[in-house]
Formats: C-alpha cells, sequence, structure tokens
C-alpha cells in the first residue's frame, strides 16, 4: 500500500503572478507532484487498462484520493480540507493531481476534476452555511461525491434553451426535467446533484436559472443507466431524470436567478482543470512514444532513428511544453485572484482558460494520434494503453466548452463582435 511522506500538504505557491513569470515549481509542488505520481503508478496504473474493459467505476480508489486529501486541496481545514488558500497555490497544486492522475489513466483523471471542480466547489462557493455543513465534509473526504447537472438533451453551450424547470410549491422547489453526460452522478457514492432549472422568467423575457441541490434517493429523482461511451470507461456518467422531484426550499444554491452566473463561474475554473487532464495525456503520449520507439527494432536499427518518427515524437515535446505553460499560467492566475490580487482582472483569467483549454485539449488530440501512429499496427491492439488514451482525448475537445466555445470567448476576449 502506497502511503504519503509526512508533510506534503504543506504547498508553497507558484512564483507569484504578478509580472514577468517563468511558472517555475517551488520544492514542495515538485515532490508534491511526485506523491500523486506514486500514488497513481501503485493504485491507479496495474488496474487501469481492466477497469476500462469492465466499464468499472473503482469507488475504493476515489475514496483513497479523497484519504490522500486530494478532493480537498481547494477546500478549508473546517471541512476537512487542506486549507490551501490563492496564495498556498491551492488551485494549481489541484491542476498538478489531475495532470498526474490523468497521466496513468483519464477516467479517474476526470472522477477527481468533477469530483472538485463539479461537486465541492460550486456548494463551497455559493452555498449557505447549512449547506456547506451539511454536504462538504463527506465530499472533502472522498467518501461521497456531487454531480454539476447542467446539460440538456436540447442544451448544452446553450443555457439559455435549459427546459428543467423548477416551481415554488408549499416551502418546496418541484423539479421536473432531464440533465446527460453528468459526472459522478450515479455511482454508489453519490450523495447529491446539482441541477440548473428555470425557476420564472425576466423582464427581458429570458428565463430565470437557478441552481438546486437535488440529494441522491429523493423520490422522482432518478439516474439512468450509465452511458455506453467511446471512452472514459471508468468514469460514472448518466443521463438524469426529474419527475416531481420534491426537495426543501433551502435547497436553493446561492441567490434565485444566479444559477447562469454560478455554472459560467464554475465552467471558468474546470476549463483550466481540464487543461491539466490534457496535459496528462499528452504527457502519457509522449512517454509511450519515447520508450516505444527506442525499443522497436528494424533492420536498420530502433525505429527512433527515423526522422519521420523522431520528428513526430519531437513535436509532442512542443505541444506538452506549451500545453503546460498555458495551464499553470491560468492556474496561477487563479489563485492570485484567490489570494485577492488585483493584478489580475477576471476578464484576463477567462482569457487564459479559454485560451488553456482550446490548445491543451486540441494538443491531446493530436498527440494520441501521433502516438498511435508511432506503435504502427500494434497502437491499433487494446492490449497497448496508446488505443485508451487514443480513445479518451477526444471528449476532451467538447466537456467544459467545446472548441467553437473557446474560440468564441477568445475572440470576445479580443473584442471581436461575435455572436
Amino acid at each position: 500500500m502506497w502511503a504519503a511522506p509526512p508533510g506534503w500538504l504543506a504547498i508553497a505557491n507558484l512564483r507569484r503572478y504578478a509580472g514577468p513569470m517563468t511558472f517555475e515549481l517551488s520544492p514542495e509542488h515538485e515532490q508534491f507532484r511526485r506523491s500523486v505520481r506514486d500514488f497513481a503508478a501503485a493504485e491507479i496504473a496495474p488496474h487501469a487498462a481492466q477497469w476500462d474493459r469492465d466499464h468499472h467505476f473503482p469507488t475504493d480508489v476515489v475514496q483513497k484520493m479523497g484519504a490522500l486529501g486530494l478532493m480537498g486541496l481547494t477546500a478549508p481545514e473546517e471541512y476537512g480540507g487542506s486549507g490551501l488558500a490563492g496564495e498556498d497555490g491551492g488551485f494549481t497544486s489541484l491542476c498538478l493531481a489531475i495532470e498526474e492522475i490523468g497521466r496513468v489513466d483519464q477516467s479517474m483523471g476526470i472522477t477527481l476534476e468533477a469530483a472538485v471542480g463539479l461537486g465541492i466547489n460550486p456548494i463551497l462557493t455559493f452555498g449557505t452555511q447549512e449547506q456547506k455543513d451539511a454536504w462538504l465534509p463527506d465530499l472533502v473526504s472522498g467518501e461521497r461525491l456531487a454531480g454539476f447537472g447542467l446539460t440538456e438533451p436540447g442544451a448544452g453551450s446553450d443555457a439559455g434553451a435549459t427546459r428543467t424547470k423548477a416551481v415554488l410549491d408549499g416551502g418546496e422547489w418541484v423539479v421536473d426535467g432531464a440533465k446527460q453526460f453528468i459526472t459522478n452522478s450515479g455511482s454508489s457514492i453519490t450523495s447529491l446533484v446539482t441541477v440548473t432549472a428555470r425557476t420564472g422568467e425576466r423582464e427581458d423575457g429570458r428565463p430565470e436559472i437557478s441552481t438546486i441541490v437535488v440529494p441522491a434517493g429523493t423520490p422522482g429523482f432518478t439516474a439512468e443507466k450509465a452511458y455506453d461511451k467511446l471512452g472514459w470507461h471508468a468514469s460514472d456518467t448518466h443521463p438524469l431524470s426529474f419527475e416531481g422531484c420534491r426537495v426543501p426550499e433551502a435547497n436553493l444554491l446561492g441567490q434565485r436567478g444566479r444559477g447562469y452566473a454560478q455554472f459560467l463561474a464554475t465552467l471558468d475554473d474546470g476549463r483550466v482543470a481540464i487543461a491539466a487532464l490534457a496535459v496528462g495525456c499528452i504527457q502519457a503520449c509522449l512517454d509511450m512514444s519515447v520508450e516505444y520507439a527506442g525499443q522497436r527494432q528494424t533492420s536498420q536499427g530502433p525505429i527512433g532513428r527515423k526522422q519521420g518518427v523522431a520528428f513526430q515524437v519531437s513535436d509532442l515535446q512542443v505541444m506538452l511544453d506549451a500545453s503546460r505553460l498555458l495551464t499553470y499560467k491560468a492556474a496561477a492566475m487563479k489563485d492570485a485572484m484567490d489570494a485577492g490580487s488585483s493584478s489580475v482582472s477576471m476578464a484576463a483569467f477567462k482569457q487564459a482558460a479559454a485560451v488553456a483549454k482550446l490548445y491543451s485539449t486540441e494538443s491531446a488530440v493530436t498527440a494520441t494520434r501521433i502516438a498511435t501512429q508511432v506503435f504502427g499496427g500494434y497502437g491499433f491492439m487494446e492490449e497497448y494503453p496508446v488505443t485508451r488514451f487514443y480513445r479518451d482525448a477526444k471528449v476532451l475537445e467538447i466537456g467544459e466548452g467545446t472548441s467553437e466555445v473557446q474560440r468564441m470567448l477568445i475572440a470576445r476576449g479580443l473584442g471581436l463582435p461575435v455572436e
């Protein structure tokens, strides 16, 4: 059994985001990275292929990630978290953990990302004290998970098309509708899902969107059969249905009518975290390609001697370095804002998050294609991990805002009047 070294959660920040930066990690952050890497190698890597084949969601390993402290990297100590504030690099630490877990298994990487970014953070950021006290301790410990119900059959990036409704009746919200592609929403350890729903209409005729906490097991709330997905086979993903689902009025998360703004803030952070997951994917592709190109023999020696192969592997290194730096920059900006720094604006962070997400995820898809090509025929065989990464990568360009959405956000940030 792997055990964390003493004091590994005492993490210092990246070099402060102020003026010129190198984004060089501190020794403490490097120690943290090695600790997570050791955990992933011992507890996840030996089983990832079997989980993928069996479409098995390993709740015991998810809870081990929680026991290691990975779910609590951005949470205060009062809820069982690490207490790492922005000045301590808490968000950067989370991105490092996602990167290292994703380096061996993208399914477990997205499980961690969604558990914190989509499960814990909305309650931590917008919840009442009572909601935090009720839900956060179990989520931060990793004993339980939470999902974030945003996407619908007819409403993905366009939240204004949300059809799920919630009506107040006798001090209770009555929720009716459907959600789809919701991570961590139907496992045996899922405790709740936060759901965006129409709760009325604004004066300008647009829908009023609010967010409501729906506990697992509530009558009228059903997590339907898990999806049969192209990739992320070991991740828990379900469609959800709500039919006359009644929850207390106090389950409103944040202000009524602020659900749209809440999920936008949630997605900004999530885009950086998905970029970190993509960095882990690219690192895995580079590692596998270098090893294989050095070992695979032809009559002229290892295939890595051939420029056609060597140049492609070199491109992986370039994509990795660029993706990692863009991701670390955005993560450092988030930590700086959390620390109260006035040197980073929300607009600048949103732009950096979109750039990191767009470049890193598209690079990850390209990296898996290159790695598969380096492996040749063996890259088409399921016995080699490269095939799993190839299948897992595509969704990185879709989740937390598609590549098209990121380009739209970047264009708007440049002042272009794009619709």
